[in-house]
């Protein structure tokens, strides 16, 4: 396995990873918060009691009062009391910060107030004990006196962990189960998708039919409509590629038995002359071979699947198709055929395959000349209708019935009677032709109601543009 395969993980995996980190880094900001706004509010309480014990000792002591004595010593928890584990110690000073009384050794000069009055809390440390200090100030007939009052914070600590305890055990309880109702819900959520995935894994290798989303959500919808499109188009070339196998089975057989049969008629006389006559029927049909392989190849290059329209450049009709005319002009002498081109005199310019339509147009040319008789005429044209631009091809042969005019442009599709030769692909040709150029034919009887004219019409589907010649 590659290291890029290891690190993709379902989606499952992935979102519950996403989840479980956001609910972790949530429950953490809320213990933090909790913690902090625990202390707070169990130092309130504390503080008050502090702060009126203080009062209390400033009043057994007169301080302020201009009497002081400072010698009485205050009835003070010790820590000895189970239920009052906290010791309380104080320390009188001066505004030096020079001790005058007490049983601590807070020593501190009345500058680190700041200017601040009233009574000022703090922490500290006491002989390896985390304390809370409250300091008071009062004006005696001897200057400054400082009242600082510290107990240990024994009971505050085990308020603060009790009610953390409260706090953040159910909520990584509530965070587990967050947890697991969130995985219940990914489960059924996805299943879905495990459904499809399934119904993908157990079909058929020739089975290109839709999938089914109408079950999935709504967020997979567009990704299984992407899918089926591209199941529609592999099916077309799957058919696309059935379809010329097909057709170079059923018409290759042909011409190669005639070349098998021709070639051993040839290798067992010695009569000259009908080896000379069996090697030109091997001529014969190797040159009917060749151009059965290359209409073949031209049908399977047209079909659906087969090319798109990155090939399509802008290209002139009329160029185009008086190049073909001129290729044309010494067969149809042979046959003592009038092949004309006309066109209107403006430029008309689309969107399209220049050898795929030259193909197109060569098929129809050949498909004229074979069937007008000697001493009939061919014209190959380029005009506008209201639609659009329009190549045609028009001649005075023997026409085509209307019961007949659907069917020509079937692959292999022969009128009876016509008596001529051929792979009959060369109208199927021009019919893909013209559907991978979004072109519409139209095939009526010609001039006079004699012959047929074929039209090829680059109608809404493809930009046409004149511009004057």
């Amino acid at each position: 396995m590659s290291a890029m395969e290891t690190k993709i993980l379902s989606l499952r995996s992935y979102l519950m990873q996403r989840l479980m980190i956001s609910l972790y880094l949530l429950w953490l900001v809320s213990t933090v918060v909790g913690y902090f706004a625990t202390i707070n509010y169990a130092n309130q309480p504390y503080d008050l009691v502090l702060l009126q014990r203080a009062y209390a000792i400033a009043d057994d002591l007169k301080l302020g009062s201009g009497n002081e004595q400072l010698d009485v010593i205050p009835d003070l928890p010790d820590g000895s009391d189970p239920g009052m584990p906290d010791k309380v110690v104080y320390t009188v000073t001066d505004s030096e910060g020079r001790k005058l009384a007490g049983n601590g050794n807070t020593l501190r000069p009345l500058s680190y107030r700041r200017d601040r009055t009233g009574p000022l809390f703090s922490n500290g440390e006491r002989e390896g004990q985390k304390t809370r200090m409250v300091s008071l100030v009062y004006k005696s007939n001897g200057g400054v006196l400082q009242l600082h009052v510290a107990e240990t914070t024994q009971q505050r600590q085990a308020l603060i962990r009790g009610i953390l305890s409260n706090i953040v055990i159910p909520q990584l309880l509530l965070t587990l189960i967050a947890l697991a109702v969130v995985w219940y819900g990914l489960k059924q959520g996805l299943r879905p998708l495990e459904r499809l995935r399934n119904e993908v894994l157990n079909r058929k290798r020739d089975d290109l039919s839709q999938l089914d989303g109408s079950q999935a959500p709504a967020e997979v919808r567009p990704l299984i409509d992407a899918v089926n499109d591209l199941l529609e188009r592999l099916k077309q070339v799957m058919q696309a590629q059935q379809r010329f196998v097909a057709d170079a089975a059923h018409q290759l057989r042909t011409p190669f038995a005639g070349l098998k049969t021709q070639s051993e008629l040839a290798l067992r006389t010695n009569d000259p002359e009908q080896k000379q006559h069996a090697l030109e029927h091997i001529l014969t049909s190797t040159q009917h071979g060749i151009r059965l392989v290359n209409q073949l190849l031209a049908l399977a290059r047209n079909e659906p699947g087969g090319q798109g329209t990155e090939s399509f450049t802008t290209l002139s009709l009329n160029h185009l198709a008086q190049e073909c005319t001129v290729n044309w002009v010494q067969m149809a002498l042979e046959k003592n055929i009038d092949l004309g081109y006309e066109s209107t005199s403006a430029t008309v310019e689309i969107q399209g395959d220049a050898a795929s339509l030259t193909e197109m147009l060569n098929n129809l040319i050949d498909n004229a000349i074979r069937y007008t008789p000697e001493g009939g005429h061919i014209t190959v044209g380029v005009g506008t209708t209201a639609d659009g631009a329009e190549l045609y091809v028009e001649d005075n042969g023997p026409g085509i019935a209307p019961e007949h005019r659907e069917r020509v442009f079937e692959r292999f599709y022969r009128i009876l009677g016509s008596g001529q030769s051929g792979s009959d692909l060369g109208l199927a040709i021009v019919a893909e032709v013209a559907k991978r150029h979004g072109a519409e034919i139209r095939l009526d009887a010609g001039s006079g109601g004699i012959g047929t004219r074929i039209g090829v019409c680059f109608c809404a589907s493809n930009e046409m543009r004149r511009r004057p010649s």
